[in-house]
């Protein structure tokens, strides 16, 4: 099992859910956050005043899923997050111990992607 963290653009969250949602890859954790790579700084006027943006806002996907869904969550994440420019995200994919489904109380593979399956 893995847990795979992508961050995205925010404009590009519900392109990057459709994805997901085509490659029959479900249980996905959405939330909002600032981060900075390699996307240059930006500056924006604020009532009159020129302000110099560090931190860019960004849409943190994660999804855990079993072995065999890492490579389509993958390449539903970048089909759907890629717009060709700086600042498009990272994908990162850690290892996962355990995972358990409240639910029901199922374990490891039984509480991830694929449901029903």
């Amino acid at each position: 099992m893995k847990l795979v963290i992508g961050i995205v653009r925010p404009e590009k969250a519900n392109d990057v859910l459709e994805a997901l949602y085509r490659a029959e890859v479900r249980g996905v954790s959405m939330s909002r956050v600032q981060g900075h790579g390699g996307e240059l700084d930006r500056v924006e006027t604020y009532r009159g005043t020129t302000v110099k943006m560090g931190l860019a806002d960004k849409v943190r996907f994660e999804v855990a899923v079993s072995d065999d869904f890492v490579q389509p969550t993958i390449d539903a994440l970048c089909e759907g997050a890629r717009t060709g420019e700086v600042g498009d995200g990272k994908i990162f994919v850690v290892a996962l111990e355990q995972a358990v489904r409240i639910r029901t109380g199922e374990t490891d593979h039984g509480a991830v992607t694929p449901v029903g399956k």
